[in-house]
């Protein structure tokens, strides 16, 4: 999302900027005091000034210096930016904006308070823009306007990037292409000689005649060896191009930072992996296979006829431009239409996904029809979307056909004169007749081409729109490989999923190895989101974090996680074997060692009474395991790595007491050690930890061993005696200290 926008010519003069102040962010704004919309309005932030700028003239300014704090403010598909002035301390409105603008204002907030505060760092913001700042079109869920691209570096670059490895192939189609132009033209011309020259000759004779059907027949054979070897190769072709797509497709995925994946439906992504690369290889076997073999017919068809007749040749060509006219005016409305179809099929992909991922939840509540509602409403407007594309295709083509077929009556009519003035044969009009109807059959064909070409362009733009993302965690020149002892530190961090929302702020720890730190808090107050940083699946905003005094940045990613063992409270497993499942954290294991981590785990016994042993198939999820056995399967996936760094986040929550005490003696061999964080739902199984870092306010509270947190009554001891007084137990300080 862009922040500092471009400004107009004359607006820096009019608010007086000199060449010192340092514009950090330049935003529009489109809602005036009375809730009128308006146009170039501008909202600029320097170091020292905040300025509302409208009409041709400055609105109103601040000095950052002067201000106790800026925010934004949602309300109903709108959205308020004030200040509160030190000298009144009472909320000013500073500007309106409508929904769209949102999240850009909150990003502008964020960076004034920062400035308020002193600091010059600047808010940036990896959100995509709903609307493209130059064209003003919405974006069709792509960071570049396809639009503006186009115009950029072109849509027959993109393509041709994408065909440049199969050269070779390419060249062999287009042989093909050449003789199977060759092969269709040339029949008519023999046609047109076995009708003039024996047919109607009285000195033709049977042998010539038998000699031309048997030529044409040749002919015949030949174009259909030809255009089966063209299908097979073209066919062929999209098949490795597809594949190659999505095997480049799901591998770019995998490289890009966990934040991207958050923002896109899984519906999504899917769709671009499948059904886009499968639009392609569609193209490649349907349209492409034709495409110059129809150009090289029409073309050489024309040139033939403007020199066998031009005047019946111009007579033939009236209705063409008028379809071309016609293709042309729909092509940017065919366009939107794909894509609005498209946008369909993602929903209802992610809906279906949801809904069987979930359907035990769905069950258990007895939504069933509520959700076959819900579903049946997005499948009736995708459904809606599709027939109205189809109407309109279904109408406007048969048209096209129908204005170009006209000039074949024309042709007929004005050609059988000919014939009975003595200008013309009959063979002659039968070749300018068939030449006639080859090129409104081929003209006919390209009118259907833009509703191809813009289903392969809407599928090429959602693929490249991936695979011109650049990893927003991605290793730096210097980054290195390094063997982890355990030393975690953070330094003064700050991270937000959004810049302008931190969840945590100026946060400083420091962790010695083998030790085991416990996380505690409410709900929301950013502990799991300390483990994702840990776990470097995304970067702080500000600040840094420091593996064995060496910034997390510097570490190679990929062996860092190698390092790096994790139990989460809602264990995923791979539809597969337990023995894979397991692997999965070294896939070169030998049987040996995992069956000494799943020993370690307590998981041996459990797995040897399955029906085939490691090689028992769980299915997705693991569904036909235990909630306890799943999480054991986990510890052993963990211990087989041998982590020199463990997550355990609600590694024992919500299970019974035996699969608890199981878990427990498991993770206590695992954490041995180890540098540990733990975040556990009983605050009682922290009370071995080494120490405790209590979060709050986005903030660390408090840090300390339990009977420290204890003895200071204060954020820590209110959660034990809150979850105690839950479990309905006496709470004075010696059984609190004791919990």
């Amino acid at each position: 999302m862009i922040l500092k926008n471009e400004l107009p010519a004359g607006i820096l003069s009019a608010l007086g900027l000199t060449t010192n102040d340092e514009i950090y962010y330049s935003v529009p704004y489109d809602i005036t005091a009375s809730g009128l919309y308006q146009k170039d309005a501008w909202l600029v932030v320097t170091k020292d000034r905040l300025v509302a700028y409208e009409n041709g003239a400055v609105k109103k300014e601040y000095d950052i210096c002067g201000l106790l704090d800026v925010k934004s403010e949602n309300g109903v598909s709108c959205g308020v930016l004030y200040v509160v002035p030190k000298v009144t301390g009472e909320a000013e409105v500073v500007v309106r904006f409508s929904a769209h603008h949102l999240a850009r204002f909150a990003y502008v907030a964020r960076g004034c308070r920062l400035l308020i505060s002193g600091s010059d760092e600047r808010v940036k913001s990896e959100e995509y823009e709903k609307i493209c700042p130059k064209c003003g079109r919405a974006l069709p869920g792509t960071r570049e306007c396809p639009h503006c691209a186009k115009k950029q570096k072109g849509l027959s670059s993109e393509i041709i990037d994408l065909a440049r490895p199969y050269k070779l192939q390419f060249a062999g189609i287009l042989v093909l292409m050449l003789l199977s132009s060759l092969v269709t033209i040339l029949h008519p011309e023999v046609q047109k000689y076995l009708v003039d020259n024996i047919l109607t000759d009285p000195n033709g004779t049977f042998g010539a005649a038998g000699l031309c059907l048997i030529l044409m027949f040749a002919i015949s054979m030949a174009s259909a060896v030809i255009n089966v070897l063209k299908n097979y190769s073209c066919s062929k072709l999209g098949t490795i191009v597809s594949t190659d797509l999505r095997q480049k497709l799901y591998g770019k995925i995998q490289t890009l930072s966990l934040s991207f994946i958050d923002e896109r439906k899984p519906g999504d992504l899917m769709n671009r992996v499948l059904r886009d690369t499968m639009r392609v290889s569609d193209f490649m076997a349907g349209p492409f296979c034709n495409l110059f073999t129809v150009l090289i017919i029409l073309i050489s068809v024309v040139v033939y006829m403007l020199v066998l007749d031009w005047k019946l040749a111009l007579l033939s060509f009236v209705f063409i431009p008028v379809s071309i006219g016609i293709a042309v005016f729909f092509r940017h409305n065919i366009h939107r239409r794909f894509h609005m179809q498209r946008k369909k099929e993602d929903k209802i992909n992610s809906n279906l996904r949801d809904v069987l991922s979930g359907m035990s939840v769905v069950k258990s509540y007895g939504k069933e029809y509520d959700e076959s509602v819900r579903f049946n409403e997005a499948a009736d407007s995708y459904a809606l979307t599709q027939r109205r594309n189809e109407t309109f295709f279904a109408i406007l083509f048969p048209i096209m056909q129908f204005l170009m077929g006209v000039g074949v009556y024309m042709i007929t009519f004005f050609g059988g004169k000919s014939i009975l003035h003595g200008e013309k044969t009959i063979g002659e009009l039968m070749q300018f007749v068939s030449y006639t109807t080859m090129m409104y059959s081929y003209f006919g064909w390209l009118s259907n081409l833009p509703r191809h070409l813009m289903n392969l362009v809407t599928s090429v733009e959602r693929i490249s729109d991936v695979m011109n993302q650049e990893p927003r965690i991605a290793d730096s020149a210097k980054a290195v490989k390094h063997r982890v002892q355990g030393d975690v530190e953070f330094k003064d961090v700050t991270f937000g999923y959004k810049t302008y929302e931190p969840v945590l702020e100026h946060v400083d720890l420091k962790v010695r190895q083998g030790e085991m730190i416990g996380l505690v808090g409410a709900s929301g107050t950013g502990k799991s989101t300390m483990i994702n940083l840990i776990m470097h699946l995304y970067d702080v905003n500000d600040g840094e974090i420091l593996i064995d005094g060496i910034n997390i940045k510097d570490i190679k990613t990929a062996d860092y996680h190698s390092q790096i063992g994790v139990v989460l409270q809602e264990t995923f497993l791979f539809s597969g074997t337990i023995l894979n499942n397991i692997k999965f954290a070294k896939r070169d294991a030998t049987v040996e060692e995992v069956i000494r981590a799943a020993k370690m785990a307590n998981a041996h016994d459990f797995i040897l009474k399955t029906p085939d042993g490691y090689n028992t198939y769980v299915g997705e999820k693991g569904h036909n395991l235990s909630g306890g056995e799943r999480q054991r399967i986990a510890i052993a996936r963990a211990i087989l790595n041998d982590p020199r760094i463990l997550i355990l986040d609600e590694a024992t929550a919500s299970l019974d007491t035996e699969s608890e005490y199981l878990i427990q003696t498991a993770l206590q061999r695992l954490t041995d050690g180890k540098t540990t964080f733990a975040i556990a739902h009983r605050l009682s199984t922290l009370k071995n930890a080494d120490r405790l870092v209590v979060i709050d306010g986005h903030r660390i509270a408090e840090v300390g061993t339990h009977n420290e947190l204890m003895e200071k009554k204060g954020i820590y001891y209110g959660l034990v005696t809150a979850q105690l007084e839950m479990q309905g137990t006496k709470t004075d300080d010696t059984e609190a200290r004791d919990a």
